[in-house]
This record gives structure tokens, sequence and C-alpha cells, in this order.
């Protein structure tokens, strides 16, 4: 048993009594838990080995600290340190076995263990240098002079003083005094009477146990690979891996610790992927059937399928292999995130559109966002396929875009808009010249006469910010036929109906709206957003001058994604935008695509008009279990 005096910083104080090991965090299953944003799921835990009571971090954002030091692994502990995590300031009332193993060599960070010298006098063993030891105070996580007092340190914790996530904080610093491969990889005992790996396990299913080893190999990884002293720009990903893999493989040559049950293959493929790739997003990423991941916290992932949610039993590390993951993401972007910035949009390579947020606006750690677009083009076939449409909505909106009718795709958050935005884009006409807009690239086109425009957001300094709004008003220079905005969120809308209505017919946009009546409120509330000092008369005469079709998408229960709603827009009467629906999904127990019958007056006159046929078809759709979508 562990007995522990705990003070908490509103003045409250116990003293309570522990098995060990002891797990800390805000997680049901721990043993000690806090009701703090500062604390992580399982944040800490105190352990016993061979006598030796020591206290492991696990990888928590805002860290744990040991006498006003930021550590990741100490040990000894004694009834002299002070231990803070969260609001709490822990010290212990008595250890239990209470001695140094002389063969133990586990690391102390901050004071390195005495020995007795020969003369009687104690000397100093040295330890192995720690991360932390080499890290610049923001790599540590604490200021430059660390609080002395307990008091001290939690008001700054309290303040919210997070790790810098720079890329260079995120590797290990460089330092003149390397030490080898084993002595890095020594934060577990090491015992002369026998294997060490036979020592642990009965501790190899310990999920807690398993994640402390990725966590220790992928340091040592790091300062192995030295990244800092390399032009890592001039290695192919390829090449970059391959390095990784081999220099992991000889450090787990020298390594003891890791028991021999633990799949080595696997633990080296997680370890690489986690320091030069995307960590356990790597396989998800090369699954076809997953269109969507959600990093909620660094041991919290779900994965969409067939457009359903289920957890994903992989993990990193730590929030700081998250860290690194977001930064090496967004780096070759020119992006930033960081304190002021806790915010970002990017891209991966395949297109895939990302979305991450870190503390302190997160407060459970990182998130991760990626919506994965399949790794071919698309093609109205293909959402025949899936049943998103029917042949007959198909031809109609092939002939409303060979046209030049403008067209908006209204829809709710992942219910397929721009998928079907960039399918529409690829019947345009090869021949004409087009300009898609974007916040993040996503749209792939066909043509070959194409200018992709991409938003750009402020730097440090608050200067170099490009908006949608500015891109559309420099694309009206630019002599397009076409104008593809990605999304209109806000004033960049009043742009893009002005350009609808000023000589660029069959431009396309997509916005968010449960119904294409909300859509059309939106793009007015949208335009007053602008700023100008317009009329609400004036400002629908506008739209329904512009916008000819709005297509409404919708996700259903079961996953699948089709259209809804295919409106026209036919004009003002009495104030009001008048519209008319021209096919519609109509559920039940025998759901089906109906055309409604009506003639739109957009092709009225018109000798290559839409066959009347079209519009009154009727569809049946059969209802299956639910399968990749778009």
């Amino acid at each position: 048993m562990l007995e522990l005096e705990l003070k908490y910083e509103d003045g409250r104080s116990e003293r309570r009594r522990f098995d060990l090991p002891l797990v800390m965090g805000r997680d049901d299953a721990c043993s000690l838990r806090f009701k703090s944003w500062r604390v992580a799921r399982q944040h800490a835990r105190i352990a016993q080995r061979s006598g030796i009571l020591f206290i492991e971090d696990f990888g928590s954002l805002i860290g744990t600290y040991v006498n006003g030091r930021r550590v990741t692994e100490y040990g000894p502990l004694t009834e002299s340190d002070e231990i803070i995590v969260g609001p709490c300031c822990m010290r212990l009332l008595g250890v239990p076995n209470a001695g140094v193993d002389r063969d133990h060599d586990l690391i102390k960070e901050g004071n390195p263990i005495t020995e007795p010298a020969m003369d009687g006098h104690p000397a100093l063993r040295e330890t192995p240098t720690s991360f932390t030891e080499h890290a610049s105070p923001h790599q540590r996580g604490v200021p430059s002079n660390p609080p002395e007092n307990q008091s001290d340190l939690l008001s700054r914790q309290a303040a919210g003083r997070h790790c810098s996530l720079t890329a260079a904080s995120l590797l290990p610093a460089a330092s003149s005094s390397r030490v080898s491969p084993g002595s890095m990889l020594d934060s577990a005992p090491k015992r002369n009477h026998g294997d060490a790996r036979t020592q642990h396990r009965a501790d190899t299913h310990d999920p807690a146990y398993l994640l402390g080893h990725r966590r220790r190999l992928h340091k040592a990884l790091l300062d192995a690979l030295d990244l800092r002293r390399r032009d890592i720009l001039s290695l192919s990903d390829a090449a970059l891996r391959q390095e990784a893999h081999d220099a992991l493989s000889r450090l787990l040559d020298g390594d003891l610790a890791l028991p021999t049950s633990v799949d080595r293959a696997t633990i080296i493929q997680d370890v690489v992927n986690e320091a030069v790739g995307l960590g356990p997003l790597e396989p998800l990423i090369e699954d076809p059937t997953v269109s969507e991941i959600m990093v909620n916290a660094h041991d919290d992932i779900y994965v969409e399928r067939a457009g359903l949610l289920q957890r994903h039993a992989g993990s990193f590390s730590s929030d700081h292999a998250v860290l690194a993951v977001i930064e090496r993401i967004i780096a070759p972007l020119g992006r930033r995130i960081d304190e002021s910035s806790p915010m970002v949009d990017a891209r991966l390579k395949d297109g895939s559109r990302v979305n991450a947020v870190i503390p302190p606006i997160a407060l459970r750690g990182p998130c991760v966002t990626i919506r994965k677009f399949p790794s071919r083009r698309l093609e109205m076939s293909d959402l025949l396929a899936v049943g998103s449409l029917d042949e007959h909505m198909g031809l109609f909106l092939e002939r409303c875009i060979q046209a030049r009718k403008s067209l908006v795709v209204s829809g709710g958050t992942g219910s397929g808009k721009t998928t079907l935005l960039n399918v529409l884009s690829n019947c345009i006409p090869h021949g004409e010249r087009l300009i898609t807009i974007e916040d993040a690239a996503e749209l792939r086109l066909n043509h070959s006469h194409l200018i992709s425009l991409e938003a750009r957001p402020a730097n440090a300094e608050g200067k170099g910010c490009v908006q949608i709004r500015d891109l559309v008003r420099n694309a009206l220079r630019m002599r397009p036929d076409r104008i593809i905005v990605g999304e209109c969120r806000g004033a960049e809308a009043f742009d893009m109906l002005a350009a609808m209505n000023t000589g660029h017919e069959g431009s396309l946009t997509t916005l968010h709206a449960n119904t294409p009546r909300d859509a059309l409120s939106r793009l007015e509330t949208m335009v007053l957003m602008a700023g100008l000092d317009l009329p609400l008369s004036a400002i629908r005469d506008h739209i329904a001058s512009a916008i000819e079709l709005i297509v409404q998408q919708a996700r259903l229960s079961d996953g699948r994604r089709l259209i809804t709603s295919i409106v026209e827009v036919t004009g003002i009467e009495g104030g009001r935008i008048q519209t008319q629906e021209l096919f519609r999904y109509k559920a039940g127990p025998e759901p089906r695509f109906e055309g409604c019958g009506i003639q739109p007056e957009c092709f009225i006159g018109d000798a290559e008009g839409v066959p009347m046929s079209c519009l009154t078809q009727s569809t049946r759709l059969a209802v299956e279990s639910p399968r990749s979508t778009w």
C-alpha cells in the first residue's frame, strides 16, 4: 500500500492509501481521479520494481512535475519529492520497501543517483541524458525559470501555459553529448540475474505498459535519426522510412526491456509510422472502406465506414505524437498551428481534407479530422451505381451543366456536397477556362484549361491573409468561363452571385443548408455579411436572377448519401423567391426517385431542352445493407 498526502490548489487537503501500481487521470478506471482539463484520461502512474518506487508520465500534454521539473519517468521516489499532476500536489508518507537497487539503471531526471565511493564519500554516477534535459525550456513545457514552489507551478499550469508546437519543439534538440542506443532505451530496470525481457512477461498485454515501450522507443528513434541535423526534404518518404526502420532495428538489438512475447515487427511498424509518418492513421489512410477518420484524443480514434461510425482499436502513444503528426501535415503547406492559432485546415498529398484543433481550445488534447476522397475521379455512373440518384436525374443534371445553368449544391455536413460538385464539374465541356476557388483544395477536375486557387490564413504577425472573397474578386479579372467555389460561407456569396450575373453563367458552388428553402435564406444572410447597405428586396432579386437550380443532398440514417431534391428557382413574386420542385426522393416502404412532371422554365424555348419523359419517370430504389458510399 502507498499512502499519499494530497493538496489541491483550492486549499483542500487529504490523506489516502492506494494499491500499487497507482494510475492517475480523468478516466473512471483510474485509481486516483482528477476532474480537470489539465489532466489526461490516463495521465501518469506510480509503480514499484525491485524495491524502486518511480513515477511515469503517459505522454500527457500538460505533463507531470517532480520538484518543479517536468519529467517523463522519475525514480526512486522519496518522501521529500513533491509531485504535481494537474490541480494536485502529492507527497509520499512513507515509501514501501524503499531502497535503491544498485543494478537498477532507472532514469532519474534532474538529480543523478549517488553511490558510495571507495573512500566512503558519496560519488556521482552519471545517468543517461534524457529528452527533457536536452530540450529547451519551451520543449520541456515549462518556463525558462521554473517555479520554485507548489503554488507558483500550479498558477502557471492554471494559466494554460502549453508547450510550443513548432516543428523544432516536436523533435529532440541536438546535443554534442551523444548517448549510446542502449542507454537511451534504458527506462526499464536491468538486472544481472537473467534476461530482463522475461521479468515483464506478465505485463505484455497491459496497454499502458506497451504504450510506455512505444513512447520510449519513439523518443530514442528520433534522437538516433537526429532529424534536426539533416535536410529531410532531400529524402524521399520511402528512403526516410527505410532509414528509420533500420535505426530502430539496431536499437532493439541492444534493448533488454522489451518482452520477447511482443511482436517485434508490429512494434517497429507502429513506432516508425509515428516517428516519420501518420502513426496509427497510416493503415486507415490506405483502407479504401474508410471515408472519414476522427481523432478525439491520442487514445480515442473513430472511423466512418459506409456512412456509419465505429471505434478504432489503434491509438497514438501520447498527445505529443498527435501534435507531431499535425506538424508534418501542415508544414509542407506553409501553415501553422500554435496557441495563438489553435485551428488549421490542410490537406494530405492524396487530396484528403484535414482539420486540426489543439489546446487550449481542445480540452481533451489535439483533435484531427480527416475527410478522405476516392483514389480515382468519380463520374456520374459511380453515383448511379450506389443509388445516389437515378438515370433521369443524372441526364437532367448533365444537360443543365452543358447548357450553362448556374447551380448550387446544398446539404448538411458529410452529405457529399463536394463529391457531387466534383462530378458535376467534370460534366463541363472541355475547352472552357475554369477557375476553382477553395479554402483547402479538394476538387480534382479532368480539364486541361484549369486554374486552382486556395485561400491562405494570416501569418504569425496577423498579416498575409487571403480570403475566398479576395480570390473571387481576382478571378473575375482572369477571363474565366466559369468560376467554381468549393463552399460559400460568408461575404464571398455576394461576389459569387455577382459573377453569375455578369457573364459567368454555369458557375457552381456549395453551401450548408437542410432544405432548398433554407439554402435561399442562408444566401440572403451571407450577402448581408458583405456589409453592403442593400434592402432585402434587392438582395432577393440578385439571388433569383443569378441562381437557376438548387440540388439538395442528404445523408440518411443508414449512412447512404443521395440527392433528395432538385429545385428550380423561377423568380420573385410578392417579394418572395419562388421555386418549383423538378425531382424528389420519396422515402417509405418502397423508396424511390420521382420526376414531378414540370417543364423547367430555364429550358422553355430551348430546342435542345430536356425530354419531358425524364421529368415524369419514377425509379424505385432498392434498399440494401449500407454500401461503400461516396
